[in-house]
């Protein structure tokens, strides 16, 4: 829009001798209006726009404004719709929300079919992280556990997301997922890997072996997309709360584990004066028979056999323990060597029990030569749990 200021001036001689004429002034206003409004024809009327009004500028003197100023049409439903939805999230915090199975909730065969191994770890981080609500993800898969750790933009949703993952990756239908599982959010889930820290959530109060593997997951989740600094900042202040737990109380000071609770529970049977004599044998030499192994060096014992399918994990725990007597065997001669045993423990991956009742009863020529004492104890580094046989047809479960 162009506005000459010839046209300008014109306008306001014409508004102004209106009003000048009703007092006498007319020819005084005239010539004020000649003076203010001469055309100036070297400058272009400048045109401002600013809000609602568009400025129109003569020459530097005359100031002319058109008012523009009109509402503007309201949103449409549709509009208003779409930025409702794409808001709905901007409005709800994300949360962190845990998704569970544990000891007190499922029993062994479904967490076994939940159990993820630590080396797919970071796929499983992944492959959460790809769900629809899922920001952050982290997985904790131990013998007792398996949860997994979220930062979800919408609660039932990302809940609901997870669960079905679980679903197909385990081959367990949704339902019967739904019946074992527990779900905590934000400060519940926050208590509740502060209290798995501590051990305070472990079969064994205050076993040690917790904080390791929650420090694993921390390791293992550096520089893992979606193992994002919510997340991380979780996991890490849980460890510093199990580092303190242990440090400021006395949580640690008896058994720690279950291989500790294992090797005090089977001592406990027997005399006091046979604990550093007793014939000891250990079946299984890998993570859960080296634990057993040094918990018995701990309390006195200087000589045991260990059965194992080969020699090179017993060659490498008898390489770490020098000042012990670990004497192999293989697995063909385990029933032998438990006929010499004093007490026996086994901590093995089989899915089976290694040592039953009845056949042992049946075949009690076998025990004929032994003490007058004998303890077995069953400790399955998969199921955590185990029975001791001492003496007679009873079990007695652990």
């Amino acid at each position: 829009m162009a506005v000459s200021s010839a046209f300008a001036g014109a306008k306001l001689e014409t508004l102004i001798r209106r009003r000048a004429s009703a007092d006498g002034s007319t020819k005084t206003a005239a010539a004020q209006i000649r003076f203010l409004c001469k055309p100036i024809r070297t400058r272009r009327a400048l045109i401002r726009r600013g809000g609602p009004t568009v400025r129109c500028e003569v020459g530097s003197d005359v100031l002319v404004q058109i008012n523009t100023a009109s509402s503007s049409p309201s949103l449409s439903a549709l509009e208003q719709l779409k930025t409702s939805a794409a808001d709905r999230y901007t409005k709800e915090r994300s949360s962190i929300v845990v998704i569970g199975l544990s000891i007190h909730t499922a029993p062994v065969e479904m967490r076994e079919k939940l159990a993820i191994p630590e080396a797919e770890w970071p796929r499983a981080i992944a492959e959460l992280c790809g769900l629809n609500h899922i920001e952050e993800a982290a997985v904790l898969s131990t013998c007792n556990r398996m949860e997994i750790y979220v930062v979800a933009m919408s609660q039932h949703r990302g809940v609901r997301e997870v669960t079905e993952w679980m679903s197909k990756t385990s081959g367990i239908p949704v339902s019967e997922i739904c019946q074992h599982r527990f779900l905590l959010y934000n400060k519940d889930a926050t208590q509740h890997i502060f209290e798995v820290s501590a051990g305070l959530d472990s079969l064994v109060l205050g076993e040690g072996q917790i904080l390791a593997q929650v420090k694993q997951v921390v390791k293992v989740g550096q520089g893992v997309t979606g193992f994002g600094r919510n997340i991380s900042g979780l996991f890490k202040h849980a460890i510093a709360v199990g580092k303190r737990v242990r440090t400021e109380t006395n949580i640690a000071a008896g058994a720690v584990s279950v291989s500790s609770a294992a090797v005090e529970l089977a001592l406990m049977k027997l005399p006091e004066s046979c604990n550093t004599t007793a014939r000891m044998l250990v079946i299984g030499a890998g993570k859960m028979g080296k634990l057993v192994i040094k918990h018995l060096v701990a309390k006195g014992c200087t000589k045991m056999v260990v059965v194992n399918r080969s020699e090179e994990r017993v060659a490498a725990i008898r390489e770490e323990l020098k000042d012990v007597e670990i004497i192999y065997k293989p697995l063909s001669e385990m029933l032998t060597c438990a006929a010499e045993a004093d007490v026996v423990f086994t901590s093995t991956a089989s899915e089976n029990p290694l040592f039953l009742k009845e056949p042992r009863n049946r075949s009690s020529t076998c025990w004929s030569g032994s003490p007058g004492f004998e303890a077995f104890h069953r400790h399955l580094c998969s199921q955590k749990r185990g029975f001791m046989c001492h003496g007679s047809r009873d079990c007695t479960g652990l």
